[in-house]
């Protein structure tokens, strides 16, 4: 699909495309109460409760007064369409403020100041410095002669770096007062969500240009969000607005992760809810053969002597509705309140706060605390997250002759000097290539100084090493380049460039030489891109030992390369680029086919070897986490040496093992690579060395065909071996491991910091971003953000540990506190005829869950079994967690059981107690709740592991809530406990009789 964008055409397009008025809001004023019901009910337990509710309004079969499930039903679903409500109002409030921004746009031939909800496609908007872009706009002037802009995209990508636009080379040279007159059309496809990618057409109507098709790509764009820096005014033409917008198609609420520990309370809520029909059907049936056999010899007792089809429904039904309890209807709410409490204890430790820039940790997802404690495999990126990506320029070879091998620093190598002095042409071109083949921008201070702005570390790390070596990138001006060499100033017209991509994995322009006319072919990339196709009379033997010499060194390499065009064949050249670059459909597959026609015969100048140093505290971490039984995958677009080496140094393998323990997993065909991988799986299945001392090694290549050929095996391979160091991956093999782990039934967490990880990061279980050199990207996507890969090992142990405690702890009180009540409803039927009479007035069972049992949940968020000390000196206590051992069906048993034998102690003392006294069940019904807080209190002083003022006020507080709302509603003739222990002292003999019998 297309849109034709006229432009400066104000009723063309308004009623064909939205407005510009933003909206994220989930709810409307009118749609609030419904939609939220809505999505409350659609969940099983929230039915299950609304259906209990509507049979209790049936006065034949409730036991109990329907306020007794109304009321906690109405009050947890009011809490949660109040969050729901609370933050759609602040999503409200942020779209009003965007909306209502004024911009200046061009309506009628006359700029005029409006908000920016009234801008509509095709109109033409005018920015000034820093000021924020409103929507996607195609960018046709600008204060620069040369119709350069630049723009901050941080809040669209996370890139902090500054980045350059142009406007079309259609709209150049037209006059600042001319276009607000402009008119033409653009042809651009329907909206989408990918901010790299924008594939359209410009045609200019008379008299600016007679309908010249002129292609449009993302670098004549400046999208929503962003801001406009260094340029006095810029304009363009709203091709998308509203919620169109590149970013406004990115936005949506992600779906939500369903944790381990989620997944098991709900199995366990499945088991009971069975429980649950067995034990009515059972009662159910006792109850209509009471009635119609001892029921009728008692004189109080008026069944009529005939009824209807349905009274057999009548018992099981109150039974149903008696021990619909059994499934506490506060566990939802406890646990969400809960789980936003452990990520705010995230968000305020000061422990995890990078002290270098200040950045705390940060839980965007707040529902999943719980299963960073039972990780299994930790899936990592290496550039940025293992390593600090401040790239150091290290050493280098130039046609064969190696610098800084004897000194560590190239830099300092007097022998390179000394060829720069003496102009020696490779080392000259070598330093060209570093100089100009990149999207660095050039920015001077006002004292003149020169610094840059970079997108990329290892092209600052280049252009920062060429100046050092005098070969100075001094100036940018639209196509021109200017370099000072020595004193002399050399400028260079760029022609095209021919961008990076993971597919081509380099980049090159063409510029040509201002001096002497020259038009000159630049390049960089991966060895693997760029020695493939040097010019077959070159050797390169001396560079691939370069790149296997550097790489051993755990240096990041890559290949700079060059070659001479003839006019001729770059003009053929450029109308095919130029055509490719026109195409809407698979433009990026036929620019990328054009490429491979210039790049080819090139003579290789020498290899830049770059230095990322290990962050603090990453082996530490590591072998920290590895023996809390966690499993690491480093993922790296790095070549493979590279990737070892960094590896090895990190601990991913246990100290001290050979290298033999590394099992390598290549080819280039099916065949080879079915064949390496059966010799690794043969190797594996036999070895007898610890899985975690084990690894495999593979590219790229190999493992597109293992995943697309020999999935089953590669599957087999990852479930034997415990660490794999994958090299030469695309974003989206990242994501497919993850996956194919996941598929596994491991408990998977994938960390990064660049745009590259954010298809893994989303795909695990948890994901974690380090707000690192790269940008932002990683750490919006992720679950969690960290400063540091360091703060990983605090994140699982103390935060993700002390979570599945907490929430394990919680889930399965919240089922023993249900039960225990329920349990003595049931023993009660036993001396009430089994006629599903409850034993608990309908105020008691309403403040039961709600108040009564609450407080203690605010124990066990503040419950520590162990000093944080102690689980970051010992991370094998981790294993308790992974394992589940404190939430499956074993410990559920363990707490059923506890339940069932505190219901028998409190029922058989509370009736026990007035076995000789005339009384009112409310008197024996209040005493046994009594006995219920009680007992439940110790329960929690038990399970929680440190007595401390707070655990006293939540327990006294627990009991106090009991007597005071039963003071109130004068509902307890008698003061509880004390009431059984005057009973019991009444009957010494009753209980000595009871005893010895």
């Amino acid at each position: 699909m297309k849109r034709y964008v006229y432009i400066n055409d104000d009723e063309s397009a308004r009623d064909l495309y939205c407005d510009n008025c933003i909206s994220n809001r989930k709810y409307t004023l009118l749609n609030f109460i419904p939609k939220n019901l809505w999505e409350q009910f659609s969940r099983f337990m929230n039915q299950y409760f609304l259906l209990i509710a509507c049979l209790q309004l049936w006065p034949l079969i409730t036991p109990v007064n329907p306020a007794s499930t109304w009321g906690p039903l109405i009050f947890i679903f009011a809490v949660s369409a109040t969050k729901e409500a609370w933050d759609d109002y602040n999503r409200y409030l942020s779209d009003k403020k965007a909306n209502e921004k004024e911009v200046w746009v061009v309506m009628h031939g006359i700029r005029k100041l409006v908000q920016a909800q009234d801008i509509h496609v095709g109109n033409i908007i005018w920015l000034r410095e820093n000021d924020e872009v409103p929507c996607d706009l195609v960018l046709i002037g600008t204060s620069d002669p040369q119709g350069v802009c630049y723009i901050e995209t941080a809040a669209l990508d996370g890139e902090t770096d500054l980045k350059t636009r142009v406007i079309p080379s259609a709209c150049m040279g037209i006059d600042s007062e001319l276009l607000h007159k402009i008119k033409g059309v653009i042809e651009c496809p329907s909206p989408d969500k990918d901010i790299r990618r924008f594939d359209a057409n410009l045609r200019l109507f008379p008299p600016f240009l007679d309908n010249d098709v002129c292609p449009l790509t993302i670098k004549n764009t400046i999208l929503q969000s962003c801001y406009l820096r260094n340029t006095e005014w810029a304009c363009g033409v709203a091709v998308y607005t509203g919620n169109e917008t590149k970013l406004g198609m990115c936005r949506g609420i992600p779906e939500p992760k369903l944790t381990a520990m989620d997944a098991m309370i709900d199995k366990l809520t499945g088991a009971i809810f069975v429980f649950q029909i067995v034990v009515v059907i059972v009662l159910g049936i006792a109850g209509n053969v009471w009635k119609d056999t001892e029921a009728r010899k008692q004189w109080y007792v008026k069944y009529p002597e005939e009824s209807p089809w349905f009274e057999l429904l009548i018992i099981p039904l109150r039974f149903e509705l008696l021990c619909s309890i059994m499934i506490p209807i506060s566990i939802k709410v406890s646990l969400d309140l809960v789980k936003s409490l452990y990520a705010k204890f995230i968000d305020w430790d000061n422990e995890m706060i990078d002290q270098e820039t200040g950045t705390p940790s940060h839980a965007t997802n707040t529902a999943i605390s719980e299963d960073l404690g039972q990780v299994e495999y930790i899936l990592t990126d290496k550039t940025g997250t293992l390593t600090e990506n401040k790239m150091i320029f290290r050493r280098c070879c130039i046609n064969g002759v190696f610098y800084g091998n004897d000194s560590g620093d190239a830099l300092k190598d007097v022998e390179l000097h000394n060829a720069v002095s003496s102009r020696s042409p490779d080392v000259i071109h070598f330093l060209t290539v570093m100089a100009i083949c990149n999207t660095v921008i050039p920015m001077k201070t006002k004292t003149g100084d020169i610094f840059y702005k970079a997108q990329s570390q290892d092209e600052d790390a280049l252009v920062h090493a060429a100046a050092r070596l005098h070969m100075v990138f001094v100036n940018k001006n639209a196509n021109i380049l200017e370099i000072k060499f020595n004193g002399s100033t050399i400028q260079y017209e760029v022609l095209e460039t021919l961008e990076f991509t993971s597919d081509r994995k380099r980049m090159s322009v063409v510029v040509k030489d201002c001096q002497n006319g020259k038009i000159l072919l630049l390049t960089k990339g991966a060895d693997e891109a760029i020695l493939p196709i040097a010019c077959p009379g070159q050797q390169t033997r001396a560079f691939f030992e370069a790149v296997e010499q550097y790489s051993q060194l755990g240096l990041r390499t890559l290949c700079l390369a060059w070659r001479q065009l003839k006019e001729d064949e770059y003009e053929e050249w450029s109308l095919l680029f130029k055509e490719a670059n026109s195409t809407l459909v698979d433009r990026e597959w036929r620019i990328a086919e054009v490429c491979q026609r210039l790049e080819h015969d090139l003579e290789i100048l020498g290899v830049t070897a770059i230095e990322d140093r290990l962050q603090d505290g990453v082996p530490e971490t590591i072998e920290a986490l590895r023996k809390a039984g966690i499993n690491f995958w480093m993922l790296t677009g790095d070549k493979q040496n590279t990737a070892i080496q960094i590896a090895l140094s990190c601990n991913f393998i246990s100290p001290g093992k050979p290298k033999g323990q590394l099992l390598l997993i290549d080819g280039k065909t099916e065949d080879e690579v079915r064949q390496s991988l059966e010799r690794v799986l043969l190797t594996m299945r036999i070895t007898t060395s610890e899985p975690k001392d084990v690894a495999f090694v593979v590219d790229g290549w190999a493992l597109e065909i293992a995943l697309k050929y020999y999935r089953k095996a590669f599957t087999e391979l990852a479930i034997l071996s415990r660490t794999a160091i994958c090299c030469r991956v695309t974003p989206s093999q990242k994501a497919q491991l993850v996956e194919l782990l996941k598929s596994c039934d491991y408990r998977t967490l994938a960390i990064g910091d660049g745009g590259n990880d954010v298809r893994m990061i989303q795909q695990a279980d948890i994901g974690v971003g380090i707000s690192g050199r790269e940008g932002l990207q990683a750490a919006r996507a992720a679950d969690y953000s960290i400063g540091k890969f360091r703060f990983l090992k605090r994140l699982i142990l103390v935060h993700g540990r002390y979570s599945y405690n907490r929430t394990a702890f919680l889930s399965q009180y919240s089922f023993y506190k249900s039960l225990l009540i329920c349990f003595i409803q049931i023993f009660f039927s036993f001396i009430s005829g089994v006629s599903g009479t409850s034993l608990f007035n309908s105020l008691s069972l309403m403040a039961y869950n709600v108040f009564y049992t609450s407080i203690p949940v605010l124990v066990s968020v503040l419950d520590k079994d162990l000093s944080e000390e102690t689980v970051m000196q010992h991370p094998q206590i981790l294993f308790y967690c992974q394992a589940g051992r404190l939430l499956n069906p074993s410990t559920f048993a363990g707490w059923f059981g506890r339940s069932l034998f505190h219901a028998i102690v409190v029922f058989v003392i509370s009736i026990h107690a007035y076995a000789y006294e005339k009384s009112e069940m409310e008197e024996v019904s209040m005493v046994a709740l009594s006995g219920c807080i009680w007992l439940q209190a110790f329960v929690v002083t038990l399970e929680t592991n440190s007595f401390t003022i707070l655990q006293c006020i939540a327990i006294w507080g627990n009991l106090a809530s009991f007597y005071f709302i039963n003071w109130i509603f004068s509902a307890i003739p008698s003061s509880g406990m004390y009431t059984i222990m005057f009973r019991l002292c009444r009957q010494p003999s009753y209980w000595t009789t009871v005893f010895i019998q």
